[in-house]
């Protein structure tokens, strides 16, 4: 093969490679192969005349279009490792060209990697939140793990909002009962808003073995239409009263999970919430400063790359709401969308994500920064520790070449971290007291009204 005639134009770039007679004969006789089966020839069994009686019949360029179809991906293949071209998005044959004396001659168009030109990158300025942990926070986490370890008591009381409850219900809509209006043995948390409105508060104040009816109505953007806004009736009845009690705040609750002392305990929730604060922080003063990056390069992004990207994510959405037991297309019926526009409302996403990339990759090149083996392998350990899984066994997993870019644009956006200015957090500015009681109330009835309604 021999690849001539490479033109660029912008991020396009277009060339020719030339198949010698010998190499494209291989491809149409393989294309004569593949299709002889189908081929019928008077005074020949379907799929059993020679080549040059079908070529006879139908043209010696019968089988061109199918030769150039298959030579075209390892044509595209040894062209850009010729020409050293990093391509984008999907190469499109523009022109087939066949000579029996030059065999054939495929014109290939393709969008390449674009050249970035970058602008300020170092000495960025950006606010960087202050990493405070103070002791309400870690009374809260405190709280959070004695209710992890409280343990429900049965008491002999009319039940009260924050209780649990056992109960048996059956509802019924105009005296029918209907799918999904009974249990046995349900355990309900009063005040949770699990059920529809109106029947937790109704069961507020009932004790083991009471029954009574329960009226209630189900709200007009209900998910079972049959039932919205429907008048029903659920007859429940208490099996169970049960308490929420928590462990004493002491040094043996601070036993129960593997510390001392209450006060180590402190400590180290103390020390696991800074070190995810410092995180927090060091995340956003970096994507502050990279998007400061980006609004100063310099690039022209080829919209196949834009394309690429927002079909990237398509998919990876499909693959979420896959797991989540929701085939795609019944997930758009839902929300009233479709592919094609829940797609393009992913652009502004993909431009932002595609550029932030050119951006990284850039400064890499620029800062010389490079991924080694033992940052590979600190990788591989940490998504090894993270899964439970062994090394080895990461790393036949995963993609060496994509990890090798992510990683390297990481250490591109730290270096940006670090030789950036932390500003001092603006003061925030006083609330307007301009706003009158009217305009606030009607504020108020405005997100009361938008706030969803809550079903069971």
């Amino acid at each position: 093969m021999i690849v001539k005639n490479t033109a660029k134009e912008k991020n396009s770039v277009t060339f020719d490679v030339e198949l010698e007679p010998a190499e494209f004969e291989r491809h149409v006789n393989a294309a004569f192969l593949k299709n002889r089966s189908k081929i019928m020839i008077p005074g020949f069994r379907k799929g059993k005349a020679p080549r040059m009686v079908v070529e006879g019949m139908y043209g010696a360029d019968v089988f061109y279009e199918d030769a150039a179809t298959a030579a075209a991906p390892d044509a595209f293949a040894y062209a850009v490792e010729q020409e050293k071209l990093r391509p984008v998005g999907r190469p499109g044959v523009e022109n087939v060209a066949y000579t029996p004396e030059k065999g054939a001659i495929l014109t290939f168009r393709t969008d390449v990697w674009p050249e970035v030109v970058l602008g300020q990158y170092k000495g960025l300025e950006a606010e960087r939140p202050a990493v405070e942990v103070t002791d309400t926070e870690v009374d809260a986490e405190v709280e959070r793990m004695r209710k992890q370890n409280a343990r429900l008591v049965t008491v002999e009381r009319a039940a009260a909002d924050g209780d649990s409850v056992n109960i048996d219900y059956r509802g019924t809509v105009d005296g029918v009962a209907f799918d999904g209006g009974a249990a046995e043995g349900h355990t309900l948390v009063l005040g949770s808003h699990s059920f529809i409105p109106g029947f937790e508060e109704q069961v507020v104040g009932m004790s083991a073995g009471e029954e009574k009816d329960v009226n209630v109505t189900f709200p007009e953007k209900y998910h079972a239409e049959n039932l919205a806004g429907k008048a029903a009736v659920f007859h429940v009845k208490c099996n169970e009263v049960k308490v929420e009690e928590l462990p004493e705040l002491d040094d043996e609750f601070a036993k129960d999970n593997d510390f001392d002392t209450l006060q180590a305990l402190r400590d180290d929730i103390r020390s696991r919430l800074e070190k995810s604060k410092k995180e927090a922080s060091d995340n956003a003063f970096e994507d502050a400063l990279v998007e400061q990056a980006v609004e100063n390069m310099t690039v022209e992004v080829p919209e196949s790359m834009i394309e690429e990207r927002m079909d990237s994510m398509l998919r990876e959405y499909a693959q979420y709401m896959a797991g989540q037991g929701i085939r795609m297309e019944e997930y758009l019926k839902m929300i009233g969308s479709d592919v094609a526009t829940f797609r393009e409302g992913s652009r502004a996403t993909a431009v932002k994500q595609t550029k932030t990339e050119l951006l990284l990759e850039a400064v890499a090149q620029a800062e010389g920064l490079e991924v080694t083996e033992e940052d590979l392998k600190a990788e591989y350990e940490k998504v090894a520790g993270m899964y439970g899984m062994k090394v080895e066994d990461v790393e036949k997993a995963m993609d060496a070449q994509g990890l090798r870019e992510d990683l390297l644009r990481r250490k591109a956006g730290i270096f940006i971290m670090e030789n950036g200015v932390a500003a001092k957090p603006k003061k925030k500015a006083a609330k307007s007291r301009a706003k009158t009681k009217k305009t606030e109330e009607a504020a108020a009835a405005a997100e009361a009204a938008a706030e969803p309604e809550k079903a069971e």
